[in-house]
């Protein structure tokens, strides 16, 4: 059945663009749903009058894309998950987990525009996601996958480093406090010398 896109659809096409599906998706899915609408040549002069506008929204999305592309770049994600002592996960790392880690971080992205390699992702360690964005751009997100453990003990490790350079805060201005009384009481001695 060909059909005209009301939006974007994911692997088949978008806004304006006229394409052939199969007449149960268009009937099942597509046209109820409104995402698309029968070719027809009435529908299709409504969309040429419409392909200003159109264009004006593809222009806007490559615009978003290539600014979420540019910050996603450079975002690092950690997933803590259950695993045993060898490393291997009890599970995998899907798509609907890393969607979540990008909401914390503020990105919206589609769980559909996610692409993990599920099979790959059954051990700890650090990967390469891909985050399908607008048209061909596309994102690698660095992933690191750890276990409960390996988080416990990282938590452990970091809190000892703070405590370590506070301490060393401490007992450097501790030395300073030292410093400094000895330096004024030599400073009120010389003047009174002076005066002699």
């Amino acid at each position: 059945m060909k059909i005209i896109l009301n939006q974007d659809v994911i692997h088949l096409g978008e806004e304006g663009d006229v394409v052939e599906v199969k007449d149960g998706y268009a009937r099942n899915y597509l046209l109820p749903t409104g995402t698309a609408v029968i070719y027809s040549k009435a529908n299709a002069a409504l969309f040429k009058s419409r392909a200003a506008a159109i264009e004006q929204r593809k222009a806007e999305k490559r615009a978003a894309s290539a600014s979420i592309k540019e910050k996603l770049d450079n975002v690092v994600l950690t997933i803590t998950v259950p695993a045993g002592e060898s490393g291997k996960l009890f599970g995998s790392v899907t798509s609907q987990m890393v969607q979540a880690e990008l909401q914390k971080l503020g990105f919206e992205i589609e769980r559909k525009k996610i692409e993990v390699a599920t099979h790959a992702i059954k051990m700890t360690g650090t990967y390469s996601v891909v985050i399908h964005l607008y048209e061909n751009d596309m994102s690698h997100v660095k992933l690191i996958v750890q276990s409960e453990a390996e988080r416990i003990m990282a938590e452990k490790k970091a809190a000892e480093e703070k405590a370590a350079a506070e301490a060393a805060a401490a007992e450097a201005a501790a030395e300073t406090a030292e410093e400094a009384p000895a330096e004024e009481t030599a400073s009120e001695e010389a003047p009174a010398s002076d005066a002699e």
